[in-house]
């Protein structure tokens, strides 16, 4: 990728990674967070923002179309065209286990159809002061999507304002139910199951030109923080970044309680 590695006391496998105080927007940790690179399915996140503020019913049913699938990557999906389920639904496994035709269904639906949404994305990146970012769809299969760490930060904190999104893209596992099969559908984000995580909204996202991506909002040593981790190796690096600043939080509040004075 070519960013300056700057300083990193962490030694994080990410080459972007940024942790903020949510409450006092105080910058507990940055690693080349100005940089602006690919996002990968953290642009569903903004998908799901739109939907929720557009108070369109939850209940609708929606249809996966030809015009849902992956001509980016070419990606499979367990929707077959023809497959119909409620929008409600199309967000939950958009957010949870990033499904890419789901998330694409919803912007085709918008009301003034997919233009209109990409439009309104923008739009709303613009709103929210996120100068570096771009969409041109709502899956984030194309590698146009981009953004910077701080960005990601701003819409991690914007999402958080909405319980259905706190709520759909923590759940751990969801069922869709057609009648003669099931299908069995888990979060894509393994810490979700892991007990020593208080996570309050998260996302995953990976295409080869993104790397690994995960974005959260989570309660650590009883503070309330964002953390952003971009262009991560492998699979598993992106779990362990988060692990390791989970720890390095943790040992910095309780090394400042202690200096604190009593009384």
């Amino acid at each position: 990728m070519g960013l300056r590695h700057g300083s990193d006391p962490l030694e994080l496998s990410s080459s972007v990674a940024l942790v903020i105080d949510q409450e006092t927007n105080e910058v507990l940790f940055s690693k080349n967070d100005e940089a602006v690179l690919p996002i990968a399915s953290l642009t569903k996140l903004m998908t799901g923002l739109l939907i929720a503020e557009a108070g369109l019913s939850m209940d609708t049913p929606i249809t996966i179309t030809r015009a849902d699938l992956d001509t980016y990557k070419g990606t499979g999906s367990r929707l077959a065209v023809g497959t119909t389920l409620s929008r409600g639904e199309m967000m939950h496994i958009s957010l949870m286990s990033s499904e890419n035709r789901a998330a694409n269904a919803l912007g085709r639906t918008y009301p003034g159809g997919m233009n209109k949404f990409v439009q309104d994305m923008n739009a709303k990146a613009r709103e929210l002061g996120m100068h570096d970012t771009r969409f041109v769809e709502p899956t984030g299969l194309s590698s146009e999507n981009k953004s910077s760490a701080r960005d990601l930060a701003t819409l991690v904190s914007a999402a958080y304002e909405r319980p259905m999104l706190r709520d759909l893209s923590t759940s751990p596992g969801h069922q869709l139910d057609f009648g003669r099969r099931t299908l069995q559908y888990i979060n894509s984000n393994r810490l979700i199951h892991n007990p020593a995580w208080n996570i309050g909204l998260q996302k995953t996202g990976y295409i080869s030109e993104a790397g690994r991506c995960l974005v959260m909002q989570a309660r650590v040593a009883g503070r309330e923080v964002i953390m952003v981790f971009l262009d991560a190796a492998g699979t598993l690096s992106r779990n362990q970044d988060a692990e390791r600043v989970r720890r390095w939080v943790e040992a910095q509040t309780h090394a400042q309680t202690a200096i604190r004075p009593q009384g």
